[in-house]
């Protein structure tokens, strides 16, 4: 039997109608052999693939959105060499400890099991948007998190409205040099070099060479901002970052160079300056105050949404305004020139965000300096409070309602946060 008729009773099993009538082309048409073999052959790898994905888990195989296993290792990954670094802490899209490779510019990054080789989950480099490193917070021990945000999927982009979203990675490095054996043969370091340092390089080396334009990691930068608060776990090491809460979730802001970064639970936010309309302030308190954040996603037309975080200490308020002030972030009427500026549309006129900042208290500032009268008015109260009125004359306290008004978010009062999403 020629390959060609075995191949074609193996594509088309049961169908004998569709097999006799290709064995009886083949006959009257000898030069349509390898035509009907070749369609046969690819009808027997579409029920392999088929049956492939059928045996997979539901949960397995959503996470394959980035790109499937099957892609990974039959199509890019041939394409050239890569780098792995073995057993690297995976929290996002999976707990795990995962090998990750680094394709070469023209695929992407993948990771696979330990144990089986199998790829997890994968992202081509020309659908990453944006990589930050940023240091892990209250840790007794220096440990950094690499966040992977692909296309339309920085944690704002309504994920319906922009079709097929890659999943976003983030993995966790310590800060030492890294053990025998966990770098593949071609990564060569220095002993000064870290498990940080290392993957930045190859990081960049390989986004810079992508088609279209470049994307660096980005890492906080202390002359755009530093924590005022005592960091007990890390004494003399200011931190780069703002604990808060978005409903009843707590984490962590970060006011990076290029934007604003919530994380470190799913989904990570990443607020692009040209992503934000304005940032404005409400519950300013003695002790707290809230950070609100109007944003839209990548997609053209899409809608202004409203993030609120809430419980920000008091004494990070001036680093934090001075922040927004200098990005000019407070100000909606100059949205459109961040995004002129992100597309490098030619003659945007006007201001450009960090130039020409404006004099004299900002939104926030105002606010605190309220809570702060605030503050001398209730002292004041008791001072001049008589015990033996219990209220009852004009001067002597405050109402219900103002009590309420005014009274103090701090440690007392942490279940009162909002628990809505």
């Amino acid at each position: 039997m020629s390959s060609a008729r075995h191949l074609i009773d193996q594509a088309f099993g049961e169908q004998k109608e569709l097999r006799k009538r290709s064995h009886e082309a083949i006959a009257i048409h000898p030069q349509l052999e390898d035509l009907f073999a070749d369609v046969s052959q690819y009808i027997i790898s579409l029920r392999g693939l088929s049956k492939l994905q059928g045996d997979q888990p539901p949960k397995k195989r959503k996470l394959d959105s980035g790109v499937s296993g099957t892609e990974a290792q039959h199509d890019i990954w041939n394409r050239g060499a890569y780098s792995t670094i073995k057993e690297l802490s995976f929290t996002v899209p999976q707990r795990k400890k995962l090998n990750l490779d680094l394709g070469n510019a023209t695929t992407g990054l993948r990771a696979k099991n330990t144990t089986t080789d199998e790829v997890e989950f994968a992202i081509k480099w020309q659908d990453v948007a944006q990589i930050v490193c940023l240091p892990v917070p209250e840790k007794a021990q220096v440990q950094y998190n690499f966040c992977v945000f692909p296309i339309n999927g920085d944690g704002i982009t309504n994920a319906s409205e922009a079709g097929s979203v890659k999943e976003q990675m983030l993995w966790t490095v310590p800060n030492t040099a890294p053990k025998g054996g966990l770098f593949s043969d071609d990564v060569s370091h220095g002993p000064d070099e870290t498990y940080k340092s290392i993957i930045i390089r190859l990081l960049n080396e390989r986004l810079k060479q992508r088609e279209g334009h470049s994307v660096q990691i980005v890492e906080p930068d202390p002359t755009e901002f530093v924590s005022e608060t005592a960091q007990p776990y890390k004494k003399g090491d200011k931190a780069v970052h703002v604990k808060a809460f978005r409903g009843n979730k707590d984490g962590f802001l970060f006011f990076l160079p290029t934007g604003i970064f919530w994380g470190f639970k799913k989904p990570l936010i990443f607020f692009s300056f040209d992503s934000i309309d304005s940032v404005s302030y409400t519950s300013v308190l003695q002790r707290t105050f809230n950070l609100n954040i109007s944003a839209r996603g990548t997609l053209f037309n899409s809608e202004t949404q409203e993030y609120e975080f809430s419980m920000l200490d008091q004494g990070e308020f001036a680093n934090i305004s001075a922040y927004i002030k200098r990005h000019q972030l407070q100000d909606a009427s100059l949205a459109e020139q961040r995004r002129a500026k992100k597309l490098n549309i030619n003659g945007v006129k006007g201001k450009i965000p960090g130039e020409d900042q404006t004099d004299g208290p900002g939104e926030l500032e105002k606010a605190a300096q309220e809570a702060g009268d605030l503050e001398d008015e209730e002292e004041e109260d008791d001072e001049n409070f008589d015990p033996g009125s219990e209220g009852e004359s004009e001067g002597s306290g405050t109402s219900d309602e103002e009590e309420d008004g005014n009274e103090p978010v701090g440690e007392d009062h942490a279940d009162d946060v909002d628990d809505t999403p």
